[in-house]
């Protein structure tokens, strides 16, 4: 029964309130009974009891006459809800309301609390009636004569029946409120569960079509919060394999194109030099040469594809080392020095003397570094690319600046993205999209970051941050 959440989710609204409600009801019933109603019941007979006391002052004779008590108890009796009895000061009935006490006159008259209204206190008892056959309000009430002596005693006794029909009354009442309340219970259960159980069931079909492979659904985020959590969770999910599957896509198209143009030079290469190409000295030297270039590139290529596979997996492993940065930055930049000029760029190298001592990966960072400038001196047909260096608070700053095309606004959040390659970049068939995805996730692996300025048609500025300790 309980397999399901749903019935779960029920039976939890449910079984509290067939607990928790009857509780109420058997606590809210003993309360009125106890704490309400027989209280005032008790209440009014002693203000009714008073008021008979009253009464009798006026007739001081009533206690030495039964004629007169009588009198008075049949002139008082149809204004009061309870059988009246004058008692002397012994307890001997004087006169009742009740005919059946006749033969009872005269009588010591057993009552529970006899001996406290003959000692001048007011009495006021819940018993049983052994004549009556009832429980009952017992109400005795002392009279006082002037020297404060107890000269009679007025008792009123009412029948717990009337109570007790009107408490049964109540209980039928709270019993139906409890009903009710169980049945509004279940409704709201079910509909809460209900509630809870759609978005529950469409995250869960919507992870079975994702593990049998099917199209990713967008779930709708509604519902308590924690269930629009959820949702916004899968949702995220669902678009990163999206972007996950568009880059493997993306990837396979790279190689294809990355390997195919190299593979198709040298396969062109080796069919030239087995058809006598390699008789021509400077020929075969030519197509040597050209051929060394294409490995080189497909190597180039096999390293941007470990670095990507290292950090896809979490093993990039970072080898620090104490790094003098006045002798480390020129040795690395002086090939790219050559690369500029060659292409007739104007160099600008700033690095003052005084740097700190940074403990660092060099290779890793030499590969950073050497991917910005690659691409300043790439993307820079004509004016300037420069390299500076410098210490702000705790961070040391590398930063690569060049007055090529720059970078759109719109480009520049993706640019670190796996295989994007922007408007720019496709006027260059070389390279797969992965250089700056794999320079910003070393530096991120150094504890830095790594910062794009960009306008277009001024060039660009990658700046590096490393922390100095």
């Amino acid at each position: 029964m309980l397999a399901t959440l749903r019935n779960r989710l029920i039976a939890s609204h449910v079984l509290p309130l067939l607990v928790i409600v009857p509780l109420m009801g058997i606590v809210l019933v003993y309360v009125l009974e106890t704490q309400v109603l027989l209280p005032l019941l008790a209440d009014d007979l002693t203000e009714q009891a008073a008021l008979v006391v009253e009464i009798t002052r006026n007739y001081p004779g009533t206690w030495d006459d039964p004629t007169q008590a009588q009198v008075i108890v049949e002139q008082t009796s149809p204004t009061l809800s309870a059988r009246l009895m004058l008692l002397n000061p012994e307890g001997q009935l004087l006169a009742s309301s009740d005919p059946n006490d006749a033969d009872r006159l005269n009588q010591k008259i057993e009552a529970a609390g006899l001996v406290t209204a003959t000692q001048g206190e007011n009495s006021a008892i819940t018993t049983y009636s052994q004549r009556l056959h009832a429980e009952v309000v017992d109400i005795l009430i002392p009279v006082l004569g002037p020297d404060h002596h107890v000269v009679g005693i007025v008792r009123l006794t009412h029948q717990l029946t009337g109570v007790y029909q009107q408490l049964l009354r109540l209980r039928s009442v709270v019993i139906g409120v409890l009903a009710l309340g169980l049945v509004l219970g279940a409704i709201v259960g079910l509909v809460l569960a209900l509630n809870l159980q759609r978005p529950l069931q469409h995250v869960t079909q919507a992870v079975s079509q994702l593990s049998s492979g099917q199209l990713l659904a967008v779930l709708p985020e509604q519902g308590p919060e924690e269930l629009r959590t959820l949702a916004q969770a899968f949702n995220a999910l669902t678009e990163r394999l999206r972007s996950l599957e568009a880059a493997r896509r993306q990837l396979l198209a790279n190689l294809v194109h990355e390997l195919g143009r190299p593979l198709g030079a040298l396969l062109s290469a080796i069919q030239a030099m087995t058809g006598g190409a390699d008789q021509d000295e400077a020929l075969r030297k030519e197509l040597l040469v050209g051929m060394q270039a294409e490995v080189q590139r497909l190597q180039r290529l096999l390293n941007d594809l470990a670095q990507l596979h290292e950090q896809v997996l979490g093993t990039l492993e970072l080898n620090r080392q104490p790094v003098v940065l006045a002798e480390w930055l020129p040795r690395i930049l002086g090939p790219w020095r050559e690369a500029a000029q060659k292409k007739k760029l104007h160099w600008q190298a700033e690095i003052p003397t005084n740097l700190p001592q940074v403990d660092f990966d060099p290779d890793r960072l030499t590969q950073v570094i050497g991917n910005l400038i690659s691409n300043a001196v790439k993307y820079t047909s004509r004016g300037q690319v420069s390299v500076s260096v410098g210490v702000k608070e705790n961070e040391l700053w590398i930063q690569v600046s060049d007055t090529g095309p720059g970078i759109a606004p719109e480009e520049q959040a993706k640019i670190f993205e796996p295989f994007y390659r922007g408007r720019m970049s496709r006027r260059f068939p070389q390279g797969m999209g992965l250089g700056l995805t794999i320079a910003r996730d070393m530096v991120i692996a150094h504890g830095g970051r790594l910062e794009l300025q960009s306008t277009p048609g001024l060039g660009s500025q990658f700046t590096l941050w490393l922390p100095l300790h």
